[in-house]
């Protein structure tokens, strides 16, 4: 599979290349989930769980509530 990958892109245009070549060294990048401490990462759990759960408001809900909040 190495040397049939080699072939393709050694005959790819340079956009194909470069996409490659971008693909290839965003894998050497450590993920952002990661970086973050123990308490950031329950806090983007529990919002996934929320999320899943149903437990959201509408786009439209928060606007509202922000305008109010800047009224005041």
């Amino acid at each position: 599979m190495r040397n049939q990958t080699k072939k393709i892109i050694d005959q790819a245009d340079i956009k194909t290349v470069r996409m490659v070549f971008a693909m290839l060294e965003a894998e050497k990048e450590n993920d952002w989930w990661d970086t973050l401490d123990p308490k950031e990462r329950a806090s983007v759990e529990r919002g996934m769980k929320d999320a899943e759960s149903g437990r959201v408001y509408s786009h439209e809900a928060v606007m509202k509530k922000i305008k109010k909040w800047r009224l005041k």
